[in-house]
Order: C-alpha cells, then sequence, then structure tokens
C-alpha cells in the first residue's frame, strides 16, 4: 500500500488534472459562456461545463477511496486544504451545506429534568415558539408544566400578578409540591392569555379613569372629616377630626371597632400587625393593639400638634407643628426611647418619611430637609417649592412633594436636583403617593389626580401628557390616600372613605371613556 503522503499528491495531482481539462474544454464561448445584456452593457457569467460523465464518476471514486484510507486527521487537513482552493461562491454553498450539520437538537438529546429547566427560564412569547418545534419538545413543555412555572415565577417577583392571583383565586393552583395536587399543564396553558388580559383591563381602566367606587359614611359625632387611614385585605383603619379612630371591615364596609382615648383630632397613624401608632392634635403619641384596642403606650414629648410620623424596622419618626423631629428606638411597644431631636426647620414640620439611608421632612417653611438615618445629622436642604410643603413620600433616589404652591414637584434626593414640576391641581395639594408607575395626589380641591410617573421622570415627555386622569367624587378637601395597582382609598373633610376600585368594574362601565358607571354601597355604623 502506499503511504498516505503519496496517496494526497496523486489526489491533488487529478484534481489539477481534471481543472486542466475542464479548461481546455471551455475555450469555445458559444457552448460554455452565457452572454447577458443588460442597461446596454454586457456581461459575462462564465458557466463551466463539467467532463465528461464517465470520467468524472470515475475520478469522484477513486479521490473518496483514497479520502477514506486516511486518519481523520489526514482528512480534515485534505478539506482544509481543498477549501482554500475554492472561491467566495463555493465556500457560501459549503457553509449552506454545512449549517444543519452541525445544529443538535439539544432539548430532545438531554435529560428531561435538564431540558425542563432551560426551558423554564423562557418568556411566554418564547414558550408559544418552543412548543412549536416539534412533538419532544412540546412534550417537555407540557410534562414539566413549564406555564404553571412561568405564571408562579411571575406572582413571585411581579406585586400585580400576586395580587391578581389572590383576587381572582387562581393562587390555590399555584405552589403545589406534586404535579397530581393541580389541573394539567393545559390549564395554565388557557389560563395565562387569560391573565394577560386581565392586566391589560387594568391598566386600561386606570388610564380612562373606568372604576367601581364605594363610599363609607363615617358619621363622625362631632367635628366631620376623616383625616388619615392605612388598609390591607381585610381592615381599613382611620383616623378622625373627631378624635376617634375607627377600623372598618375591608369587605362588608362595618364599622368593626371604634378606639378612643385621644383628646384631640388623629392627625396621623400607621399600622402593621402588632401595632396601632397614632398622633393627635392632642401633642401625643399613642401605641395600641391592633387586635383588641388597647392602648399599649402613650409618649408625651412634643409641645404641639404631631402631624405626621413612620415606623419600621424598630425605628420611629415623628414630626410636630412644634417645628422639631423627634426620632425614636422602638425595641416594643412598650419600650420607647428617644434617640435625638431633629431642629433646624423654620415652621411647622408637616410630614416625614425615612429609610435605612435619611430621613427626609417638609415644612411650612417651603424645604425638604434630608437628614442621615443612622446619624440623624443634616445632610442637604431641596429647594424649590414657592409656599409649605404639606406632604411628600421619600423611596430609593426619588422624593415627591406636594406643596400649597398647588404644585408637585419630583427630587432626586443624592444631589438635591428638582427632576420635574407637575401642575393640574388648583388648591394645595394635601396628600401624595407613588409606585413604580403612578403617581396619586389629592389636594384641597377635592380632586385626586393620576400622573404618569415614568413620564414625569422624562424630560422629553410633554407636560399636558403627564396627567393620565382626574378623579372627583369626594365634595370636601382631600386629606389622605393610599393605593396599590387594583385601587385608591381616599379620605376626606367630606366625612367620608371612598374605594377607587380598577379591578371590579361593572360591564356597563367598560365603554365608558369619561365618566363611567359607578356602584354606590353606603355604610353608616
Amino acid at each position: 500500500m502506499e503511504p498516505d503522503s503519496v496517496i494526497e499528491d496523486k489526489t491533488i495531482e487529478l484534481m489539477n488534472t481534471s481543472v486542466m481539462e475542464d479548461q481546455n474544454e471551455d475555450e469555445s464561448p458559444k457552448k460554455n459562456t452565457l452572454w447577458q445584456i443588460s442597461n446596454g452593457t454586457s456581461s459575462v457569467i462564465v458557466s463551466r461545463k463539467r467532463p465528461s460523465e464517465g470520467n468524472y464518476q470515475k475520478e469522484k471514486d477513486l479521490c473518496i477511496k483514497y479520502f477514506d484510507q486516511w486518519s481523520e486527521s489526514d482528512q480534515v487537513e485534505f478539506v482544509e486544504h481543498l477549501i482554500s482552493r475554492m472561491c467566495h461562491y463555493q465556500h457560501g454553498h459549503i457553509n449552506s451545506y454545512l449549517k444543519p450539520m452541525l445544529q443538535r437538537d439539544f432539548i430532545t438529546a438531554l435529560p428531561d429534568h435538564i431540558a425542563e429547566n432551560i426551558l423554564s427560564y423562557l418568556d411566554a412569547r418564547s414558550l408559544c415558539a418552543a412548543e412549536l418545534v416539534c412533538k419532544e419538545w412540546q412534550r417537555v413543555i407540557s410534562e414539566g408544566m413549564l406555564w404553571k412555572k412561568l405564571i408562579e415565577r411571575m406572582v413571585r417577583t411581579d406585586p400585580l400578578w400576586k395580587g391578581l392571583s389572590e383576587r381572582r383565586g387562581w393562587d390555590q393552583y399555584l405552589f403545589k409540591n406534586r404535579p397530581t395536587d393541580g389541573p394539567p399543564n393545559s390549564f395554565y396553558r388557557s389560563l395565562y392569555p387569560k391573565i394577560i388580559q386581565d392586566i391589560e383591563t387594568i391598566e386600561s381602566n386606570w388610564r380612562c379613569g373606568r372604576h367601581n367606587l364605594q363610599r363609607i359614611q363615617c358619621r363622625s359625632e362631632n367635628s366631620k372629616g376623616v383625616y388619615c387611614l392605612q388598609y390591607d385585605d381585610e381592615k381599613i383603619i382611620s383616623g378622625l377630626r373627631d378624635n376617634s379612630i375607627k377600623i372598618w371591615d375591608k369587605t362588608s364596609l362595618e364599622c368593626l371597632k371604634v378606639l378612643t382615648g385621644h383628646t384631640g383630632s388623629v392627625l396621623c397613624l400607621q399600622y402593621d400587625e402588632r401595632v396601632i401608632v397614632t398622633g393627635s392634635s392632642d401633642s401625643t403619641v399613642r401605641v395600641w393593639d391592633v387586635n383588641t384596642g388597647e392602648v399599649l403606650n402613650t409618649l408625651i414629648h412634643h409641645n404641639e400638634a404631631v402631624l405626621h410620623l413612620r415606623f419600621s424596622n424598630g425605628l420611629m419618626v415623628t414630626c410636630s407643628k412644634d417645628r422639631s423631629i423627634a426620632v425614636w428606638d422602638m425595641a416594643s411597644a412598650t419600650d420607647i426611647t428617644l434617640r435625638r431631636v431633629l431642629v433646624g426647620h423654620r415652621a411647622a414640620v408637616n410630614v416625614v418619611d425615612f429609610d435605612d439611608k435619611y430621613i427626609v421632612s417638609a415644612s411650612g417653611d417651603r424645604t425638604i430637609k434630608v437628614w442621615s438615618t443612622s446619624t440623624c445629622e443634616f445632610v442637604r436642604t431641596l429647594n424649590g417649592h414657592k409656599r409649605g410643603i404639606a406632604c411628600l413620600q421619600y423611596r430609593d433616589r426619588l422624593v415627591v412633594s406636594g406643596s400649597s404652591d398647588n404644585t408637585i414637584r419630583l427630587w432626586d434626593i443624592e444631589c438635591g436636583a428638582c427632576l420635574r414640576v407637575l401642575e393640574g391641581h388648583e388648591e394645595l395639594v394635601r396628600c401624595i403617593r407613588f409606585d413604580n408607575k403612578r403617581i396619586v395626589s389629592g389636594a384641597y380641591d377635592g380632586k385626586i389626580k393620576v400622573w404618569d410617573l415614568q413620564a414625569a421622570l422624562d424630560p422629553r415627555a410633554p407636560a399636558s401628557t403627564l396627567c393620565l386622569r382626574t378623579l372627583v367624587e369626594h365634595s370636601g378637601r382631600v386629606f389622605r390616600l393610599q393605593f396599590d395597582e387594583f385601587q385608591i382609598i381616599s379620605s376626606s373633610h367630606d366625612d367620608t372613605i371612598l374605594i377607587w376600585d380598577f379591578l371590579n368594574v361593572p360591564p356597563s362601565a367598560q365603554n365608558e371613556t369619561r365618566s363611567p358607571s359607578r356602584t354606590y354601597t353606603y355604610i353608616s355604623r
């Protein structure tokens, strides 16, 4: 047998001979050249004629015979040498031929549990496409319950999905350990588009102002007005001008309990799973048991009305008409000690908010002041409002404030810059809240406005596009509001609490764009 190098040399020589013969046979342009006339110019497209079929076949078989005798490394080296002698057009043909040969159906090749894990990272659009690849992919998706896992991932990471799962009841089909505990994959496959439709409807209701309205008439004993509130899925707790705290059932809207003890209007409150903390115009802060309504502690420090308070993770901050801010260590409901008094405002401190980094306060002196949470030292002042500031919220780098100059301002807390001024309210902006999508404000003009937060943070967005909707139902000043993905709950000087529900909107209101139908529920207890 001849050595491989000799065989390869003969093969190359044989190929070169074929090319030479091919070129000799191509001398006649009439037989082997195509003439093309285009726009008055001629171009030549050369079509090389294959040698006689018999010779080509014999030579090809001989080449393949030699090729099969070589080692894999020699075969690769030979093909590389062959490809280097080809033109770009031929390279394209070879590339097209190789592409499908190099592709591998890795999902089918892998064990099911690994394939399921890979596909579980897909979003809904990609998962739909994967189902159409082949029956094997569809089987892996179905048996792996990947639509269920996608919905569970969304519920874990998105509060809108979580809230919707609880309100629509399909949370009962999620997070089951055994596949036999729930419906098949097809159930979740059909559930997903229904969820998306629900979410789109909610967003449309917010933009168009479509809602179902419920009204609680508080029936205050003497002076009327609901100064503050907070709610969860089960209850609404409100602080009233008549010195009382009323707890309402969120579903039936019945008054469950009335807490008395303050000798002045209840101006602010916050609660968690253990306690309610309230501040009053009687200058005291009271701590109540959230379940029994028993008074657990009374803090006497401020000289004038306690206008606002916040507590979280063992820290409480209160502010007062006496121009001071008090920082408290809150070990328990009965063990609350004063850490520091912050002084710097030149008028009543109307509102405070804080996180682990900063305490933020706003005052009638037109300024917002920033303090270090850990050291209680002053950091900076935010200037811009033309009149006193009545409300603010602070989260991450963003501060949103409302003022008696009728405007709302957005601030970067780190540099102190005013990012945007929102105009639209006709009187003092009394309360404001924001989430990742919206700002909701209430004012003494009796109106609640919904603003597009992301647009407000975009300096290119026209001012006329920022206010999404104005809601008018209160007949008095709006004192306080809170909202989530599905509703706004507001309170007013008109002695009512309104629940604006953007999820459960009557079908008759879905076609409305301006003055939606509303359902009223009146409760007086």
